[in-house]
């Protein structure tokens, strides 16, 4: 486990850091990946850089492990490194008998095993099912769909600071955390 910080911080990909889509938006992409225009939130370097000086960082998504590899190493700042990076290999495949249909999910025991303790594991994603396990440890953020104006990782980065000396995670509220930092 690194030195950095007692706690990990664990990002989804699509919706929270980035948005990529087969047809392109009004406003050109922020790079191309196969055949997606990709657009970074606003703010996300800045974003990376300042939370990482309280946090160790770990990306994980839903999307196929090579996507996620190629886009982390695309819009990450050179001066960041990230204790995992994981795609789909790592998430549980479940199903949702009400729905009749199948969803990826994200099981904390799996980065448990790599040192940090669930008390000091947060995760950040816009799709709360992925984290349906582990919702004492989730924060939930607004997907993003390539709108320019999107502050959303400016409000998540004040709110993660309070997060930084809890020492369990899991017993602090979440839900509602935009409404306290708008409020602020």
């Amino acid at each position: 486990m690194p030195d950095k910080s007692d706690k990990l911080l664990v990002l989804d990909l699509d919706e929270t850091l980035i948005h990529a889509t087969s047809s392109p938006l009004a406003v050109p992409p922020d790079f191309q990946f196969d055949l997606y225009h990709v657009y970074r939130r606003p703010g996300l370097e800045q974003f990376l850089l300042n939370i990482s000086q309280h946090f160790t960082l770990g990306v994980w998504s839903s999307a196929s492990d090579e996507y996620v590899e190629e886009i982390v190493k695309t819009i990450t700042p050179d001066a960041i490194e990230w204790f995992i990076v994981w795609g789909r290999s790592r998430c549980t495949i479940k199903r949702d008998y009400t729905l009749d249909n199948y969803y990826f999910e994200k099981k904390l025991e799996k980065v448990k095993n790599k040192g940090f303790k669930l008390e000091q594991i947060i995760i950040v994603d816009d799709s709360p099912e992925k984290a349906r396990s582990n919702y004492g440890n989730a924060v939930y953020i607004e997907p993003f769909e390539g709108n320019r104006e999107d502050e959303e990782l400016r409000y998540l980065h004040d709110y993660l600071l309070t997060l930084k000396e809890v020492s369990n995670i899991r017993a602090v509220e979440k839900r509602g955390w935009r409404n306290r930092m708008l409020n602020c």
